[in-house]
């Protein structure tokens, strides 16, 4: 509900807690012709689909090293697999990026993908690749971002599905934060969404996070955070245990049960709360209700109030989602506590997650 210190990973408005919880259309840009009859007639650039692929896999067989046999036919069909994918999807979502095909550039972090996914012929690792090279299109000029997305093309290949899953879980908790949620409902949609793929993939072991570090993902800090503090930070007004309804009056609070400032506990309808998730968003819902100058800190030494233990907060999200036992487990008792990351960590564990969920936030939220 509030970005604070994390970034909002959905482009949803802001909504309070509360207790319930083919088209044909086209557009030309700038020396591009588009006709709606079939992707080999839709050019950019002066070129077609079909030239814009010929010279993709131009890019490959020119660069891989030669195999013999079967291998040399698995090889060059993963690559025009893969190119296939990347194409569509700029195809879908960004067109202009066609006007890269010729950019040295460009050319050799398509090889790279290529490469990767001629060598491997993982699917997901694929998958993975094309969305980061997407993102790289976004970026024609040499910036952070570009530099940032080259990097994590060079760096994913070098991770298990394992370690790209810890990548994800770290981001999502600790860079992360969904101002749509507004209840407990809602919060099980969003681990279902972002968070079930990935979950049964973590695990313990102390070697995979030294490889994180060895790639340049992230480090391993002195100091660790549990996430039942984290998500009792990030999402504040599910995890309370409200308070009588008389201490509004009784501390003084001169805007009285104001039904845009106070609801019903999610936890214990017989009490009420602050109609808010975090300190973040409540400074904003001040602002929007017009709260009195005094009033504010009276509030808010009432949002925190009352809030739910650790133990707590572990067993509301496990009865919400039996699958957030093992996170837990595995996040106290292995170095993902004490896990951060670095630009080419965020960019892969932010790809790895759309690769899954489809739609996410731009990245350059995160690194800009």
């Amino acid at each position: 509900m509030d970005s604070g210190s994390k970034q909002v990973e959905t482009s949803r408005s802001e909504s309070p807690v509360t207790a319930n919880g083919s088209d044909q259309s086209q557009t030309a840009q700038q020396n591009a012709t588009a006709i709606q009859a079939g992707r080999d007639v839709v050019l950019y650039g002066g070129m077609s689909y079909s030239e814009v692929k010929d010279a993709a896999l131009d890019v490959f067989e020119a660069n891989f090293f030669r195999l013999a046999g079967i291998a040399k036919e698995t090889a060059e069909q993963r690559a025009e697999e893969v190119t296939e994918k990347l194409l569509e999807r700029l195809q879908r979502e960004h067109p202009e990026g066609f006007s890269q095909a010729n950019d040295p550039g460009f050319q050799h972090a398509l090889f790279t993908v290529q490469r990767e996914h001629a060598r491997t012929g993982d699917a997901n690792l694929g998958d993975l690749l094309v969305d980061l090279l997407v993102d790289r299109t976004r970026h024609p000029q040499r910036d952070i971002m570009q530099i940032v997305l080259d990097e994590s093309l060079n760096t994913a290949p070098k991770l298990t599905e394992g370690q790209l899953a810890i990548l994800s879980v770290v981001f999502l908790f600790k860079y992360t934060q969904n101002q749509g949620i507004g209840n407990h409902q809602m919060l099980a949609a969003h681990f279902d969404r972002l968070l079930a793929p990935f979950a049964p993939q973590i695990l313990k072991n102390a070697a995979w996070y030294q490889h994180l570090e060895f790639t340049g993902c992230g480090a391993v800090g002195l100091g660790g955070i549990s996430l039942e503090t984290v998500l009792g930070t990030t999402y504040q007004g599910l995890f309370l245990k409200g308070f009588d309804p008389a201490e509004v009056g009784n501390r003084g609070i001169t805007t009285g049960l104001d039904a845009r400032l106070f609801i019903s506990c999610l936890n214990d309808p017989s009490k009420v709360q602050v109609r808010t998730n975090s300190h973040e968003t409540l400074d904003k819902l001040f602002d929007q209700v017009g709260v009195p100058a005094d009033d504010r800190p009276k509030i808010k030494a009432l949002f925190d109030e009352n809030k739910m233990s650790e133990a707590e907060i572990r067993a509301k999200c496990v009865e919400l989602r039996g699958y957030m036992a093992h996170v837990f487990d595995v996040w106290a008792d292995s170095p993902m506590k004490n896990f951060t990351l670095t630009s080419v960590g965020i960019a892969i564990g932010h790809a790895n997650i759309k690769r899954t969920a489809g739609e996410f936030a731009n990245l350059a939220i995160w690194i800009n």
